[in-house]
C-alpha cells in the first residue's frame, strides 16, 4: 500500500511538471547579444531562436535564467506579430530591434499558464527580439533606440 501511495505522489508530480514542459525540446545555437547604450556595452550570453520550431519554443517550462543570458529571436524578413508566454514561468523583458539592431520597443511580460494567455504585441515591424529576465533592461539603463548586436559563438 505504501509503494502504491509513492507511485501515485510520484506520477502526480510529474504530471504537473509535464503539462508546463515544452512538447519536444530544440537545440538552440549560442551566440552573445551587445547592447549599445550612451555607457558601456553590455554583453549578454544569448540562445538563438532562428526557426519556427525553435521561436514557438522560446523560454517554455525553463524555470530560471541567468542575469546577464536570454534569447534572441531572430527573423530573416521583417515581421509583424505579438508574443506570448503560454507554458513560460518566469517574467521577462522582450526588446523588439530593427534590422540595424536599433530597439523600436520593450514590453514587459508575465508567465501564463491557462489557455488564454494575453498577447504582447509591439506594434511596429521587427527584424527580431531579445528576451531577458524582467526588469533587466530598465536596471541597465536600455531603452528605444539603443542597439543590439547578435553574434554566433
Amino acid at each position: 500500500m505504501r509503494a502504491l501511495v509513492v507511485i501515485v505522489v510520484v506520477a502526480a508530480v510529474l504530471g504537473v511538471g509535464a503539462r508546463f514542459a515544452p512538447e519536444r525540446t530544440q537545440d538552440f545555437a549560442r551566440g552573445t547579444a551587445t547592447i549599445t547604450t550612451g555607457g558601456t556595452p553590455l554583453v549578454l550570453r544569448v540562445e538563438r531562436a532562428r526557426t519556427p520550431a525553435q521561436r514557438a519554443q522560446g523560454l517554455m517550462g525553463r524555470r530560471s535564467l541567468p542575469p546577464r543570458a536570454g534569447m534572441t529571436f531572430e527573423y530573416e524578413s521583417p515581421s509583424t506579430g505579438a508574443f506570448w508566454m503560454k507554458n513560460t514561468l518566469i517574467p521577462l523583458d522582450i526588446a523588439f530591434y530593427d534590422g540595424r539592431g536599433r530597439i523600436l520597443r520593450i514590453l514587459t511580460m508575465q508567465p501564463c499558464r491557462v489557455a488564454a494567455c494575453p498577447l504582447y504585441d509591439p506594434k511596429v515591424s521587427y527584424r527580431g527580439a531579445l528576451e531577458v529576465n524582467a526588469g533587466s533592461f530598465r536596471r541597465w539603463g536600455v531603452g528605444r533606440g539603443d542597439r543590439i548586436v547578435v553574434r554566433a559563438r
